[in-house]
């Protein structure tokens, strides 16, 4: 049984979430509720709960700020927004799971399922650490978390020159790194990178261009080099809007 505290500053929207939690997760206890960031600290310091659903806008600050007050951070947190656009970006570029108000049954379930299942506290401290990152830079620095089959590394994008796709697997080239393999597919990657300077210059292609070099027309295709000498394929049907992209730089 997880013992469990809800922090959100709207009375109505704490009682719905918690009706929820117990129609839905009957290995989670309600031990207490807070309204605002200093109530929810001392809650959490005075009942040393399992589990955290914390809002993240409350009046006098967010749940990061909470979070940046209790550390160390011996519990697990599932994070609750009524924003769309408000840190989400940060949360996926995180790998941390997040819930939008009002709550899904289906997702709340799944998001309480990971954090019962979840054991290691150096993994979600690295992906802790790099959401402070992601929140407190400007956006040409957000940093992303990647998962290898035995590590987890947080990397700064600006660092990536391209990812290849294998099937469900994506490679990570870095300008001064080694290579990193990851099991997840590159459509991921694309809708997270491409806000950042990246394009998709094939099915199993995606480059930064910030480090773009030059681009090779030859009759048997169309080939892009990148600065690190990397040369990287350009479909037909890519090669108007790249072109156009090029012109913008």
């Amino acid at each position: 049984m997880l013992r469990a505290v809800i922090i959100d500053d709207i009375e109505n929207i704490r009682k719905d979430n918690i009706a929820m939690i117990k129609a839905n997760c009957p290995n989670v206890s309600i031990i207490g509720q807070a309204e605002s960031v200093e109530s929810g600290i001392k809650l959490i310091k005075q009942l040393s709960p399992d589990l955290v659903f914390l809002d993240v806008e409350m009046p006098d600050g967010t749940g990061f700020d909470l979070l940046q007050k209790v550390k160390p951070i011996d519990f697990k947190v599932i994070f609750i927004t009524g924003y769309e656009d408000f840190a989400i970006r940060a949360f996926r570029f995180s790998a941390i799971d997040y819930l939008l108000k009002p709550l899904d049954p289906k997702e709340l379930e799944e998001a309480v399922k990971k954090a019962e299942e979840s054991s290691n506290k150096e993994i979600f401290d690295t992906k802790l650490s790099n959401l402070f990152a992601n929140i407190e830079r400007p956006k040409n620095l957000q940093k992303l978390i990647l998962k290898t089959a035995d590590r987890i590394y947080s990397v700064n994008i600006q660092d990536i020159v391209s990812c290849e796709s294998d099937k469900n697997y994506t490679t990570f080239n870095f300008i001064n790194a080694p290579k990193l393999i990851v099991s997840t597919n590159l459509k991921e990657y694309e809708m997270l990178l491409s806000p950042h300077n990246f394009f998709r210059t094939h099915k199993s292609h995606l480059i930064n261009l910030a480090y773009f070099d030059h681009f090779i027309k030859t009759d048997g295709g169309n080939t892009i080099v990148m600065q690190n000498k990397l040369s990287v394929p350009l479909s037909v049907r890519k090669k108007d809007e790249f072109l156009e992209v090029l012109d913008n730089l």
